[in-house]
């Protein structure tokens, strides 16, 4: 049995660029885990509309 795992989880969110305005994004978020609660998020991305992989740096979530 392994104590440390990595999962990968998607989620909807509501994100905010200058260019778009605002846009729902399916986010991936890879974590580290210690026995299934995370710890750490190692990285997370979004696809775009048009299917490209983009880093989530470039945009913000909204409030």
């Amino acid at each position: 049995m392994n104590l440390i795992t990595v999962q990968r989880k998607t989620k909807k969110e509501k994100r905010f660029t200058q260019k778009m305005g605002m846009f729902t994004a399916k986010v991936v978020y890879i974590r580290k885990t210690f026995l299934s609660i995370p710890f750490k998020t190692l990285h997370k991305y979004r696809e775009t509309y048009y299917g490209e992989i983009k880093d989530c740096e470039h945009c913000k979530l909204s409030a």
